[in-house]
């Protein structure tokens, strides 16, 4: 029992040392691409659409 004297602690330090660390890099735009967003929507290798079934398989 005395183990969770300290993990308990370190787990919730290391749980809000996360936190801040995606909350940093959400501020300074770094999830931000609208440049490559603007080209993936007209590139046709990521198409909605399935391939065709082989018919000798």
């Amino acid at each position: 029992m005395e183990v969770l004297a300290l993990l308990i602690p370190v787990s919730l330090f290391l749980g809000l040392l996360g936190l801040v660390a995606f909350l940093w890099t959400l501020r300074r735009g770094m999830y931000d691409d609208p440049d490559g967003d603007s080209q993936r929507i007209l590139d046709t290798r990521y198409d909605d659409q399935p391939k065709p079934m082989d018919k000798d398989a």
